[in-house]
C-alpha cells in the first residue's frame, strides 16, 4: 500500500478559504444572514448580549417571576436579533432606522407587560385596545425576527396556523372549530403563557441560555481544540483512523455543543483532506463529516435544543432525558463504527502515517480538566441540583479549571498580573467573549421557540391536537405500527421545512397524542418524535449539515445528503423499537433515574443486544459487505434481517438472528474455500 504523511492538531491547509465561505453561505442560507458590526455598534450589542448572559446566569440562581423572565428574555432576543441579522443581505454589516424601530418596539412589549402587574394577565379574556396592540406588534416582529434569523419557512408555517385559529369557523370538516377573533387570539398569546410565553420560551429562557452560555465557556477555553486533538492522537496510525477519529472527535466535540451544523463545520475543517487521503470520495467524506455532526444532536450531556423540552413537556428531570438518551447515543456511534470498519475493507483505503505532535496520554495530561467540565453537569445533577443550578455550576467549573493551563485561561495570566490595560485586558477577554458569544449563538432557537409558542398557542386554543391524533389513528386502523410509521412520515415531512427544535414541538402537540392513545409510553413517545424530528438536519431542503459538509470537502450537496443517509439510516430505525413493544423501552433505560433500582437488567441487556445485531445487519446490508462482500442473497437476507431485529418481538427476533448468523456461515465457508 503507499503511504502518506499528514499532520494532526492544525488547521488543514488544503481547505481554502473559498470552501469555508461557501460553508459560511449555507449556514447563512439557513440560520440568516449577521451583520459584521464595527466601532460604537459593535461595543453596543456585544455589551447588551453580555448583559443578557448575566442576566440569566442570574436568574440560574436567583428567583425571578416567570412571566418577567420569559418576556425579558424575548426583549433581549428581539433586540439583538434586529441589530445583529439585517432586514436583507443588501444591508448587512449596518443597522438601518427600521432595525432601532424594531428593537425598541420589542423592548416596549415587554416593559408594558411588566408595568401592568397582575391586572394584565387577569384581563386576558377581556384586552382593552392597548393590550391588543401591544399584541399584534409582538406576533409580528416574531415573525419577523424568524424570518431573518430562519427564513421564511417557519413564519409562513406559524402564520398559517394563526390563520386556522382565525378562520376555523369556514373550515371542512373535521378541522372545523367555531374561529377566534384577533383580541382572543391576543389575550390567550400574549396575556397568558399559554402561548408566546409558553412551554417553548420557559426552556430558551432557562435551560437553553444557560447551555449556549456553558458551550461558548468551553469553546473560549479551548475545550473544542483539545477534544479533536485527543481524537487524533487516539485514533491515528490505520486506514480505519481517519474514520475512527471522526467518529470519536464527532461525540467529543459534538456532546458539549449540541450543535450538528457546528460540530460539521469545526471537525471538517480539520479532517476532510485526512479523509481523502485515505481514499473517501468527497461525497463518502462529506457524508461522514455531517453523520458525526448529526450525532451532536442526540449525544449526551447537553443534546439539542430540543431536548430540554422533551423534560418540559413531561415534567420529569433533565437528567431523564440524558439517562434515555444513553444507550440509543451509544448504538448511532456503533453503527458510524461498524459502517467505517467497512468502508475500510470495502474501498481497500491507504495506511495513512499520522506525524502526531503530542500522544493522547500527553494531551490528557496537559488538559485533563476539559473532561472534567465535560462531565460536571451530570455530576451536579447525579448530586441533586436542578438543570438550571448543574450547568450554572458546570459553567463555573469551566472557568475556574481554564486557569490551570495558560493557554486556556480566559482571562489572560498577564492581565491578572497586572501586566495588561485593566480595561482592555478584560473586554478583549475569552470570558467577555464567551459571554457574548452565549448570548448570540441562542437568537436563532429563541425566535424559534418564540414561534413555536405561536402554534402550541393555536393547539390548545383549538383542539387540534386532538383531531389530527383522531385523524391519524383512523388512517392506520388503530394499528401501532402503521400509526408509528404515519407518526414518523409526519414528523419528517415537518422537518423538511422547519429546524429540529419547531418540528419537535409541532410533532409533539399534534402527533404525540396517537401514539400515546395506542398506550405507548409518553416518554418513549416524545423520544420517539425526537429522535425523527433530528433528521431534519440532514433531510433536504434544510439539509444543513451535509449542505456544509459538502461545501468544505468539494463534494454534490445531494449526493452527500445521500451518503449521510446510508451511515446514519441503521441507526434511525432504533427508535420503533421503544414505542412498539414494552421491552423495547428498556433502550430508554425505563425513563426514569428514580425507577433504575427496580429495572429488569437482563431484559435491557437483551433488547440492547438485539439491536446492536440489528444495526450491524442493517449496516452490512447497505454496504454490501460483511466479512467480505454479499451477493444479492445474502444482502437481502442482511437487510431483512435488520428489519426484522428492530421489531422487538421474539419471533422476529429469532428469524432475525437466523439470518445473520446463514449469512455469516455462508461468507465463512466462501472465505475457508477462497484460503484453500
Amino acid at each position: 500500500m503507499s503511504e502518506d504523511v499528514t499532520l494532526l492538531h492544525k488547521p488543514a491547509a488544503e481547505i481554502s478559504a473559498e470552501a469555508l465561505a461557501r460553508a459560511e453561505e449555507i449556514i447563512e442560507r439557513e440560520e440568516g444572514v449577521h451583520n459584521k458590526l464595527t466601532g460604537w455598534l459593535a461595543g453596543l450589542v456585544a455589551t447588551v448580549a453580555v448583559a443578557m448572559s448575566l442576566f440569566h446566569l442570574y436568574t440560574a440562581y436567583a428567583i425571578v417571576r416567570p412571566e418577567h423572565l420569559r418576556a425579558i428574555h424575548v426583549a433581549f432576543v428581539l433586540f439583538l436579533t434586529f441589530l445583529i441579522f439585517p432586514l436583507a443581505k443588501r444591508f448587512r454589516h449596518r443597522v438601518m432606522g427600521w432595525d432601532w424601530l424594531l428593537a425598541a418596539a420589542g423592548i416596549a412589549t415587554t416593559v408594558y407587560l411588566i408595568a401592568g402587574g397582575d391586572d394584565f394577565f387577569d384581563r386576558s379574556i377581556l384586552p382593552n385596545n392597548w393590550d391588543i396592540a401591544f399584541g399584534v406588534v409582538l406576533v409580528v416582529l416574531i415573525l419577523e425576527a424568524m424570518r431573518r434569523t430562519t427564513g421564511w419557512i417557519m413564519p409562513f408555517i406559524t402564520s398559517c396556523f394563526l390563520a386556522y385559529a382565525f378562520f376555523g369557523e369556514y373550515l371542512p370538516a373535521p378541522w372545523t372549530h367555531k374561529g377566534y377573533e384577533i383580541p382572543r387570539l391576543v389575550g390567550h398569546m400574549y396575556m397568558t403563557l399559554e402561548g408566546i410565553y409558553g412551554t417553548a420560551i420557559a426552556v430558551s429562557s432557562t435551560l437553553i441560555i444557560l447551555f449556549t452560555i456553558y458551550g461558548a465557556f468551553l469553546q473560549f477555553s479551548g475545550a473544542g481544540k483539545f477534544y479533536i486533538d485527543f481524537s487524533f492522537a487516539a485514533m491515528g496510525g490505520k486506514p480505519t483512523s481517519a474514520g475512527r477519529t471522526v467518529t470519536l472527535a464527532s461525540f467529543l466535540l459534538g456532546g458539549p455543543s449540541g450543535s450538528g451544523v457546528a460540530t460539521t463545520v469545526t471537525l471538517g475543517a480539520v479532517a476532510a483532506p485526512m479523509l481523502a487521503k485515505v481514499g473517501y470520495s468527497k461525497n463518502e467524506a462529506g457524508g461522514l463529516l455531517a453523520a458525526g455532526g448529526l450525532g451532536a444532536i442526540i449525544s449526551p450531556p447537553v443534546l439539542g435544543a430540543a431536548a430540554f423540552l422533551i423534560a418540559e413537556f413531561l415534567k420529569i428531570s433533565y437528567l431523564d432525558v440524558v439517562l434515555m438518551a444513553t444507550i440509543p447515543t451509544c448504538l448511532y456511534y456503533l453503527a458510524l463504527f461498524i459502517m467505517v470498519e467497512i468502508d475500510v475493507r470495502k474501498f481497500g483505503m491507504k495506511d495513512v502515517l499520522f506525524e502526531q505532535v503530542e500522544s493522547a496520554w500527553s494531551l490528557t495530561k496537559k488538559y485533563w480538566f476539559h473532561f472534567l467540565s465535560l462531565v460536571s453537569i451530570v455530576v451536579f445533577m447525579l448530586l441533586g441540583f436542578s438543570p438550571e443550578l448543574s450547568v450554572f455550576w458546570a459553567t463555573v467549573v469551566a472557568l475556574v479549571t481554564s486557569f490551570l493551563h495558560r493557554d486556556c485561561a480566559l482571562l489572560s495570566y498577564d492581565w491578572l498580573r497586572g501586566r495588561e490595560p485593566l480595561l482592555r485586558g478584560f473586554l478583549g477577554s475569552g470570558l467577555i467573549k464567551a459571554l457574548d458569544g452565549g448570548s448570540r449563538a441562542v437568537l436563532n432557537v429563541a425566535a424559534t421557540c418564540a414561534g413555536a409558542g405561536l402554534i402550541v398557542g393555536v393547539v390548545t386554543l383549538t383542539g387540534l391536537g386532538l383531531k389530527f391524533s383522531s385523524i391519524v389513528l383512523a388512517y392506520a386502523g388503530h394499528s401501532l405500527l402503521l400509526t408509528a410509521i404515519y407518526t414518523a412520515l409526519i414528523v419528517w415531512i415537518v422537518g423538511l421545512a422547519v429546524p429540529v427544535t419547531a418540528s419537535y414541538i409541532i410533532c409533539a402537540v399534534i402527533a404525540a397524542p396517537a401514539l400515546i392513545a395506542l398506550k405507548v409510553p409518553e416518554f418513549a413517545a416524545h423520544m420517539f418524535i425526537f429522535y425523527y424530528a433530528v433528521l431534519s438536519e440532514v433531510s433536504p431542503p434544510t439539509a444543513l449539515s451535509p449542505f456544509a459538509a459538502a461545501a468544505i470537502t468539494g463534494g454534490d450537496p445531494y449526493k452527500t445528503t445521500l451518503q449521510c443517509w446510508k451511515y446514519t439510516a441503521p441507526a434511525f430505525l432504533v427508535p420503533f423499537m421503544f414505542v412498539l413493544d414494552p421491552s423495547g423501552t428498556g433502550l430508554l433505560l425505563t425513563g426514569s433515574i428514580k425507577t433504575l433500582g427496580n429495572a429488569d437488567w437482563g431484559s435491557i441487556a437483551l433488547v440492547t443486544f438485539t439491536a446492536a445485531i440489528g444495526i450491524a445487519a442493517l449496516a452490512g446490508g447497505l454496504q454490501g459487505w460483511l466479512l467480505k462482500r454479499t451477493n444479492l442473497a445474502e444482502r437481502l437476507m442482511l437487510i431483512v434481517a435488520g428489519f426484522l431485529l428492530v421489531y422487538p418481538k421474539a419471533m422476529f427476533d429469532a428469524i432475525g438472528f437466523a439470518l445473520v448468523a446463514l449469512v455469516v456461515l455462508l461468507q465463512w465457508l466462501k472465505r475457508d474455500r477462497a484460503l484453500a
